[in-house]
């Protein structure tokens, strides 16, 4: 509540003329009207409103208004009193002294309108750097019109005004045109209201300029049957906002980058021969870079009874930067591969060598019966002889051919 009596001389004549002032007098607050006289000879005193309504004759309230009362009545003296004031009590009142003539007194009031805490427009999403952007910043119900007074951080800048008047009151704004870099990353863009209402609690608004990035990650895999479903982590977490990172299908999409979400990321598919390789981002708004494709590894051609899945990878529609994780994630399966191989290797050569020392152990020379007789004998006769006198004593003997 404000309440300012005009400044000079009470308007009227000393003597027995009556004596007011004007008075000015915040919306929803009180203001007191005096009206006094130097001398009088018991001639009474009346306050009536701009419209002509007599409020007060003497002590005699005359007007029906539970906001108007009486202070003070005396022959010198007629004060009263209007609380809840509001922009309609404005206007002229008159103070009259019942001689003959009648002599009068007019006092002003004066009622402010007090201005609506500023909005500020423009800011729907955060900004891209190279944009260019408008900031309004509105208020309403000030009277007379307030002013608008634009900061960053704590820097005052230049805006463009527009007032527009409302009835009684003044709608008022002021636009700010800014061209985004990177410096105005989180910087507070202020907008204060001045007006004469406003002595104790000034009004005023404030965003903070954020960049933000369209991004999307999409999970390509391929596989037989395909892969699905495709699972997304952060951090080897859950997405931790999931009203700006949007899973539909195989990709991630975030609708506004900011620096909270720096971090890798991970898509997952898999069909139920089990799950397939990860591959792992690491997004940055600060200082893109390209994204880069890891190659794929390679995969067997499926047979009858098995059947091959390829390993996911990530395509990115901005920039990111990539995790180096990524590559030591594929290091890991090329050994194991390389691992099995040499185990087979080393497998085939034990059994070459088993087989090998298996043959040599059953080498040797296999003789005829004629053969064996032929040992002792100085002839072939003899030689013959000899091995059918072998043959006769020896039942269980056989012949091999070789």
């Amino acid at each position: 509540m404000q309440v300012v009596a005009s400044k000079g001389k009470p308007r009227g004549i000393s003597g027995q003329y009556p004596l007011v002032q004007n008075m000015t007098v915040t919306e929803g607050g009180t203001v007191n009207m005096t009206c006094r006289v130097e001398y009088n000879d018991n001639t009474s005193l009346q306050w009536s409103n701009p419209a002509q309504q007599t409020l007060f004759f003497g002590d005699k309230k005359a007007l029906r208004d539970n906001r108007i009362e009486l202070l003070h009545a005396s022959w010198s003296e007629l004060t009263i009193s209007i609380s809840d004031v509001t922009l309609t009590d404005e206007g002229m009142y008159t103070c009259s002294l019942f001689t003959m003539p009648v002599r009068t007194a007019k006092a002003y009031l004066t009622v402010l309108g007090v201005p609506e805490k500023p909005e500020i427009d423009g800011l729907t999403k955060p900004a891209l750097e190279g944009d260019q952007i408008t900031l309004t910043c509105m208020t309403q119900g000030s009277k007379p019109a307030a002013d608008l007074r634009w900061f960053r951080n704590e820097k005052e800048v230049k805006g463009a005004k527009e007032v527009n008047a409302s009835g009684k009151t003044f709608t008022v704004r002021s636009s700010l045109q800014l061209h985004v870099d990177r410096n105005d990353d989180g910087v507070a863009y202020t907008c204060k209201v001045d007006h004469v209402a406003l002595t104790q609690t000034p009004q005023q608004a404030t965003e903070v300029l954020e960049e933000g990035q369209y991004l999307k990650l999409e999970c390509v895999s391929k596989g037989n049957p395909s892969p699905d479903p495709v699972m997304w982590t952060k951090d080897g977490g859950e997405l931790p906002d999931l009203d700006r990172m949007i899973v539909e299908g195989r990709e991630l999409t975030f609708t506004s980058l900011n620096k909270t979400d720096n971090g890798t990321y991970r898509c997952e598919a898999s069909n139920h021969l089990g799950p397939a390789a990860l591959n792992m981002y690491s997004t940055s708004m600060t200082s893109p870079q390209p994204c880069l494709h890891p190659p794929l590894p390679p995969t067997s051609h499926p047979s009858r009874s098995y059947r091959s899945i390829r390993h996911p990878r990530l395509r990115s529609t901005v920039t990111g930067n990539r995790d180096p994780n990524a590559i030591g994630q594929h290091g890991t399966d090329h050994a194991l591969i390389g691992g099995v191989v040499a185990v087979v290797v080393f497998v085939t050569l034990c059994l070459i060598i088993v087989l090998g020392r298996y043959l040599a152990r059953h080498k040797g020379t296999y003789l005829t019966n004629e053969a064996k007789g032929a040992d002792d004998a100085p002839d072939a006769d003899t030689a013959i002889i000899n091995a059918e006198g072998n043959h006769a004593h020896a039942e269980e003997k056989k012949e091999y051919f070789i």
